[in-house]
This record gives C-alpha cells, sequence and structure tokens, in this order.
C-alpha cells in the first residue's frame, strides 16, 4: 500500500484485529541442531492476528558453533585427555575429530 501513513496502516490493523508490538531485546538465541544462532541488537516485532502471536526478528546474526557432546566424548576416549580439553582442541580445529586425536596421538 504505497503513500500510505503509518498512523493510518496501524489504525487499518487494529480494524482488522490485527495488534503489534515491539518487544525490546539484547539479543536472540535460535538453538538449532547444528549450534546456536545469535542475532545481535534485535528489533523483535510481535504481530497478534485473531489469536495467534507471529514473531518477526531482525538484527545482526552471528552464529555460534556447538560441538556436540557425543564427538567431545569420543574425541576424550580416544585420545585419553579430559573432556574439556577434548572440547577445547575439537573448537581450535572446527569440529574434526580426526585432527583432534591426532594431534594427541603423536
Amino acid at each position: 500500500m504505497p503513500n500510505v501513513d503509518p498512523r493510518q496502516m496501524k489504525k487499518m490493523m487494529q480494524q482488522l484485529g490485527i495488534k503489534q508490538e515491539e518487544i525490546p531485546a539484547k539479543r536472540v538465541v535460535f538453538e538449532l541442531e547444528s549450534g546456536k544462532m545469535i542475532i545481535e541488537n534485535p528489533v523483535i516485532t510481535a504481530i497478534d492476528m485473531q489469536g495467534k502471536k507471529t514473531y518477526t526478528v531482525m538484527g545482526e546474526t552471528v552464529k555460534e558453533a556447538s560441538i556436540p557432546e557425543e564427538d567431545v566424548k569420543m574425541v576424550a576416549e580416544q585420545a585419553g585427555i579430559s573432556e574439556e580439553k577434548a572440547r577445547k582442541a575439537l573448537e581450535e580445529n572446527d569440529g574434526d575429530i580426526a585432527k583432534t586425536i591426532s594431534q594427541f596421538k603423536k
């Protein structure tokens, strides 16, 4: 709808039973199967339409890799090191299990 005043748009949305609100937040974290996706300084909008809420999240995306626990345990067991040391080594090797184990088997 070109050339529509934001106040008019808000009024039209209210007439249709659509409510919109901004949600203040510092960051949003999505827990994905492959790790975490973090959105810094997000702009979050909640739209309530006929009792169903939809959230829109916009901002700067920072992906935080997560090493699966089973990988940490396998490296710790195979290399004969602590799980903490295995996790740190896996992070340094970008999750490469073989490379991490071989650096401790030398």
